[in-house]
């Protein structure tokens, strides 16, 4: 028989490492209070140029005037180190020109306690409240958990560096008015320049080491005039001139006196060890240096990386892989086969969710394949390791995490463990892993001088972590007036990130961390199936998979086939309840007039039919993490090829700071979704990728898309990440508007693989 359903709120997710956080009330208690006892106070441990003066973790200003705002979050693509100098700015009264931006050290100052809070929340955690949102802060905080990841950016960082720059403008203006001999209130900062309201000025260069010296008052003043204001702005992005002229540095562009380079072959999908290898072919290549074996991995090093590539191929190493080989149809079997275990929990709950009876009952099943990450940088790390020290530049989404594996593999300590942490080319999620650290640092203990491993693009598609697949059981009852009243949603999938957590803070191998979590039930599994929708009577239950491919963090997470399962069944229950699709959502939106403001908003923009048959127009509609969006595309089937014409994105965002950079995020979100839609995704056999060649994946090309347009809804609402919420509706919408021209429903991503 099966478990009982667990109440509305409950799961079964354990402790810390997801097994020993907070083992019950008592536990939870004694951990609170040796906590609460064992004080820490954390200090910037910024390195200052002689010139310059730290005022706080995240700014530092030089005696030139240049305002140097110190950023803790991976620049991506996504505009982070832009977005936070900005909010800094704006409150310091800087003029921009003069803005400049350095990484952040691993420190506690710069845990993402927010993030922290979503990956590590349980059901103890939960019942504890506040006290268990202390709990997990303190701990992120006391690791020094700096984590880029989930749109938590913007909203974690806001208000901190709005008070760095309220801090550093209050300390600008007491020195200057010490110098006039007035008070400090009557002294402002606007476009750099210090006055006191009359014809005394001074550039900030000019008082900053004495401004240092000054004490802050009880209440910090925040700007409260309207003009001249940086936040708000579309004010230029700070990384864009260097990456346009090429002097921008990503991983694989760090070079380094007597560096050398290395390309890596890690086996196949599992538990798979390194067992012969033809090191005589390798030698016949020019610039071949060396082969480095590990237990599970073959690394071949020469003087550049073409040749490191080539004396791979030819060596032609062999792995031999214990247990069964990873398949699609395996994937897919376990899936199906999670349904019948006992496994299953109920994680939310509304009303009385009892077997769905009735005159009008639909039922489907959806499935969602694995998705690839595909970004444009594969995976790659430079190092340089002496005897009692280790140098490491790479691009991580957990630097603290990074540097204690790579410190680990080494048998080094953290503090001697120097990271540099870069920008990415991309990423989504596939730079929460920090193998190609861990191994460029070995390769370069090993030849005594600096290496460079670039992972080649078949690598990095067999060694992706993908986002989790997915199948979907979803069941809803019509009522006689139209409206939903009745809502089912069972969903079978493994839990991406509850095993890359495994990875990542505990040194678990793929396979192994994939075997650990594939009992798990977790709301982290079925993210983004929470109605927004007043339904007065749902639920949804979780099937953990043990479906033995490792899997990783994703832009949008579970949200992607969550918001894919909702919206498209939502679609389905307004055809049978014979309602147009924009209707029947905003008459079940209740008490949600935010979503309803993005649906009439893109519905008017949009020219909304309707959703009648020939009109090629699909909605969807999504909340993630206190945005909203709503979405109109125009798509149809063309020469047996998936085009979109026009796709209409109204988004509630909250307040933003630089309107252009959240336009730039829910267009980048919108063609990733759209990537999903049509590939990103493979078939695996034998433990391996069917293909790895990113022109026969079936993603988007720019011909396949036509006009994007995005209007942001004005909103008080605090500011919201917009990285990730965009991404999962683009799939549901597509598959809505493929129903009016083709009549028949998509249910499976990517959309391609039903033809």
């Amino acid at each position: 028989m099966g478990r009982a359903p667990r109440k509305q709120g409950q799961q079964t997710e354990k402790g810390w490492n997801r097994r020993t956080l907070l083992v019950g009330g008592g536990a939870a208690a004694g951990l609170l209070l040796a906590w609460g006892v064992w004080p820490r106070v954390y200090r910037p441990n910024l390195n200052t140029a002689p010139n310059e003066t730290a005022f706080n973790a995240f700014l530092k200003i030089d005696k030139a005037g240049q305002v140097i705002v110190i950023v803790p979050q991976t620049e991506m693509g996504q505009g982070i180190t832009t977005l936070l100098p900005q909010i800094l700015a704006d409150e310091l009264g800087a003029d921009w020109r003069t803005v400049g931006v350095q990484s952040a050290p691993v420190s506690p100052l710069y845990a993402n306690r927010l993030l922290a809070r979503e990956w590590l929340a349980n059901d103890w955690s939960r019942l504890a409240g506040a006290a268990g949102e202390w709990t997990i802060d303190q701990y992120a905080t006391r690791r020094a958990l700096m984590l880029t990841g989930a749109g938590t950016s913007l909203p974690m960082f806001h208000q901190a560096y709005r008070e760095a720059g309220a801090a550093a403008r209050v300390l600008l203006c007491k020195a200057a008015a010490a110098r006039w001999d007035v008070a400090w209130e009557s002294c402002d900062i606007q476009n750099g320049i210090i006055s006191d309201g009359g014809q005394r000025k001074l550039k900030l260069g000019e008082v900053v080491e004495d401004a240092a010296t000054y004490d802050l008052p009880d209440i910090l003043p925040y700007r409260q005039a309207e003009v001249d204001r940086l936040a708000g702005q579309e004010l230029p992005r700070l990384d864009t001139p260097s990456k346009i002229d090429g002097s921008h540095n990503f991983s694989a562009d760090i070079r380094l006196p007597d560096m050398v380079f290395a390309s890596i072959r890690q086996g196949p999908i599992g538990d798979a060890v390194l067992k012969s290898v033809d090191e005589g072919a390798a030698r016949s290549v020019t610039g071949f240096l060396k082969l480095i074996r590990q237990e599970r991995w073959v690394a071949a090093v020469a003087s550049n990386w073409w040749a490191a590539n080539k004396a791979l191929d030819l060596a032609d190493p062999v792995f031999a892989l214990s247990g069964k080989a990873v398949d699609s149809a395996g994937i897919d079997a376990a899936l199906e086969q999670a349904f019948s275990n006992s496994s299953g929990e109920r994680l939310y709950a509304q009303g009385d969710p009892k077997p769905l009876e009735g005159t009008a009952i639909v039922a489907s099943e959806y499935r969602v394949r694995p998705g690839l990450h595909l970004a444009l940088e594969p995976m790659s790390a430079t190092a340089r390791i002496t005897e009692d020290a280790a140098e490491v530049w790479m691009a991580t989404q957990a630097p603290s995490l990074a540097r204690a594996a790579i410190a680990k593999a080494l048998g080094l300590s953290a503090g001697a463990v120097t990271l540099y942490p870069l920008h990415s080319g991309g990423g989504y999620g596939r730079r929460m892993d920090c193998e190609a650290g861990v191994q460029a640092a070995l390769l370069s203990r090993e030849m005594g001088r600096p290496v460079q491993l670039l992972w080649s693009r078949l690598e990095d598609v067999i060694q992706d972590r993908p986002s989790a697949p997915a199948h979907a059981r979803m069941a809803g009852r019509i009522g006689r007036n139209g409206a939903i009243e009745g809502w089912s949603a069972k969903v079978a999938a493994p839990c991406a990130m509850t095993e890359t957590w495994a990875r990542i803070a505990h040194g678990k191998l793929p396979y192994e961390a994939s075997a650990e979590a594939a009992g798990l039930s977790t709301r982290l599994a079925v993210a983004g199936m929470e109605l927004p929708y007043a339904v007065p009577h749902w639920a949804v239950d979780h099937f953990p998979a043990a479906i033995g491919l490792p899997l990783g963090f994703a832009r949008g997470n579970a949200h992607m086939h969550g918001a894919f399962f909702t919206e498209s069944f939502m679609d389905e229950l307004a055809h049978q309840a014979q309602m147009e699709a924009m209707s029947f959502r905003i008459q079940m939106l209740g008490g949600n007039p935010r979503l309803a403001h993005c649906l009439t908003t893109v519905g008017a923009m949009g020219g909304w039919q309707g959703g009648i048959a020939g009109s090629g127009q699909g909605l969807a509609a999504h909340m993630m993490d206190g945005a909203c969006i709503a979405i109109m595309v125009e798509a149809g089937i063309s020469e047996g090829k998936l085009q979109v014409g026009r796709i209409i994105a109204a988004v509630d965002g909250g307040e933003q700071i630089n309107p252009d950079i959240a336009r730039q995020q829910i267009e980048g979100g919108l063609i990733h979704g759209l990537a999903y839609a049509m590939g990103a995704s493979v078939s695996y056999a034998k433990g391996m990728p069917t293909r790895a060649i990113l022109g026969r994946m079936g993603l988007p090309r720019l011909g396949d898309v036509g006009e994007v347009t995005v209007e942001l809804i004005r909103s008080t609402a605090p500011p919201a990440g917009l990285t990730d919420v965009a991404a999962p509706v683009m799939a549901p919408a597509v598959a809505n508007a493929l129903f009016t021209t083709v009549g028949r429903r998509f249910r499976t991503l990517p959309l391609t693989m039903e033809g």
